[in-house]
C-alpha cells in the first residue's frame, strides 16, 4: 500500500467521522457507490483528483485539507514515539481522541503543579 493513499484515506475517514457521516452518507453526498468510499479509506484504490474534489466538497473542506496528514507525517522523526501515538489516535473515534487529550491535559497539569 502507498503511504500517500493511507494518509489521504485516513484523513477522509477522520473528516467524515467528525461530521457525523457514515460511509453511505458521504458516498451519497459525493455521488459515489458506498463501497468506493470504503476502498478509499482503506487505501485499496487510487483516487483521481476529480474524485478528491468531489469528496472534499461533500465534506465541506478544501482539497488541500485532505493532505494535511502528509505534512504532519513528514515533520515527525521516522522512529518516534510521537509518530506512534499519532498513528494510534488516527485510528480511534473522535470521542476517544478527546478523552485521550483530556487525560494528557490532566497529567500535564499535575506534573506542572497546577492540579
Amino acid at each position: 500500500m502507498s503511504d500517500i493513499l493511507e494518509l489521504v484515506g485516513a484523513r477522509i475517514k477522520d473528516l467524515r467521522k467528525l461530521r457525523g457521516l457514515s460511509q453511505e452518507a458521504l458516498a451519497e453526498k459525493a455521488g459515489f457507490n458506498i463501497s468506493y468510499i470504503g476502498f478509499i479509506e482503506r487505501a485499496e484504490r487510487n483516487i483521481s483528483m476529480k474524485n478528491l474534489e468531489k469528496i472534499a466538497g461533500a465534506l465541506d473542506v478544501g482539497v488541500y485539507e485532505l493532505f494535511t496528514y502528509l505534512k504532519e507525517q513528514e515533520e515527525l522523526p521516522e522512529e518516534s514515539t510521537l509518530k506512534e501515538v499519532v498513528s494510534m489516535l488516527r485510528e480511534r473515534d473522535p470521542k476517544d481522541v478527546e478523552m485521550a487529550r483530556n487525560i494528557l491535559v490532566e497529567i500535564f497539569r499535575r506534573m506542572d503543579g497546577k492540579g
